[in-house]
């Protein structure tokens, strides 16, 4: 998830690299190209590039489609930044956000099977990234726009969906959203409520808040309130952005107004992207038996034992309490499904179905500790792409 934290620790080059395992697994990045065929004699040479190649070459020039049967195109996805809003480090450029892209594109393949590359690009005007992606996507069955900051995201991913016919999917909007609906359709469940009874409070009118609310509110929310530095993000406030405008627009059915610490008061969920502190009394204000979805890291807004005095359901997004809201629940399946069915693009009624699934992984084993399934639960990819290609066929969103 992207932070808006934008001064990396000034001690990190100060540290000791030999002392420090991170540095230990990450000598020599953490992935490489491995060939899927073998080069072992002449034969096999004239095979895999010249003369045979030429005919592979020549099919494809003739009949485009295949070539997503005669080579990796369908299989591989770009994992594209700026570096200009990497985790809580900020903007950090785009050498320094290799090794967190490196770290995707492994966590694509572990959990969902799906080889990725890196690409980190050395510009950071909007039209410029659009060009540059645009012209590399024919290499690739889908783009992972990662780590840009907002509200250029917004921007890049919009003009790259109309763009292309390959799937484009920006993570830190969309894979927080469907883990943050999944862990919530899940709390729901368990206390015997209803999505369209709630009132959600969100901390954040970034990348992430932003696709939040909306999926919220197509999943059927009672009501959604987003709220910035200033407060809430309501229609009467002369200082919005045109994103921030339009979730206006979209949310704070009873036109309320102000601080975060008066949205909260009798709220049902609190979900959290933004960092900072909110006061332990505006928590207490909640509604009984609420939500708190606390996600910053490494310092949740709400400390979990803080939120645990007055919620019934706790989640954040660290792996060292329970209900960790963790993007890889959600994107190494969506992409696995999107391009098992050479899905033209990720609908938002793809990223419900996969919010569904997910969330219907654990449905049997509720507690308030587990209303989301472990990063590592080998069922949650498998069935995720499965809701995905399914939704994508439905659609008539496949060639």
């Amino acid at each position: 998830m992207a932070s808006e934290i934008v001064n990396p620790r000034s001690d990190l080059a100060d540290e000791e690299p030999g002392l420090d395992p991170a540095f230990a697994l990450h000598r020599g990045g953490k992935m490489a190209v491995q060939a899927t065929v073998p080069v072992r004699d002449r034969d096999d040479l004239s095979l895999a590039y010249t003369p045979g190649v030429a005919r592979v070459c020549a099919a494809i020039a003739e009949r485009p489609e295949l070539v997503h049967e005669y080579t990796w195109k369908s299989q591989v996805v770009a994992v594209v930044t700026d570096g200009s809003a990497v985790l809580g480090l900020g903007d950090i450029g785009p050498e320094a956000s290799l090794p967190v892209m490196e770290g995707k594109a492994i966590l694509f393949k572990q959990f969902g099977g799906v080889d990725a590359v890196p690409v980190a690009l050395d510009c950071r005007d909007t039209d410029e990234i659009v060009e540059t992606v645009a012209r590399l996507a024919p290499s690739f069955g889908g783009i992972n726009l990662e780590d840009i900051s907002a509200p250029r995201c917004f921007e890049i991913e919009r003009k790259l969906r109309e763009r292309l016919d390959i799937p484009v999917f920006h993570d830190d909007q969309h894979g927080t959203a469907v883990v943050t609906l999944a862990a919530l359709r899940n709390a729901a469940t368990l206390t015997g409520r209803k999505l369209g009874e709630l009132r959600v409070v969100i901390s954040g009118a970034g990348a992430a808040g932003v696709a939040i609310a909306k999926i919220l509110l197509g999943a059927g929310a009672g009501d959604v309130v987003v709220c910035d530095r200033k407060g809430v993000v309501s229609a009467d406030r002369g200082d919005l952005t045109e994103v921030k405008r339009e979730i206006a627009g979209l949310t704070n059915r009873d036109g309320r107004s102000g601080s975060l610490a008066s949205a909260l008061e009798g709220a049902d969920v609190f979900v959290g992207v933004s960092g900072g502190t909110v006061p332990e009394p505006a928590v207490a204000r909640m509604a009984p038996g609420a939500f708190v979805f606390a996600m910053a890291n490494p310092d949740p807004e709400i400390h979990p034992d803080v939120a645990a005095r007055y919620a019934s359901v706790v989640a954040t997004g660290r792996s060292d309490y329970p209900n960790q809201i963790n993007n890889v629940l959600a994107f190494p399946g969506i992409f696995a499904g999107a391009l098992r069915v050479r899905a033209l693009k990720i609908t938002e009624g793809m990223k419900l179905a996969a919010a569904e699934a997910l969330a219907a992984v654990v449905e049997d084993e509720l507690a308030p500790d587990r209303v989301i399934p472990s990063p590592f639960d080998p069922r949650v990819a498998p069935a995720v792409a499965e809701a995905v290609a399914s939704q994508a066929r439905a659609e008539g969103v496949t060639p």
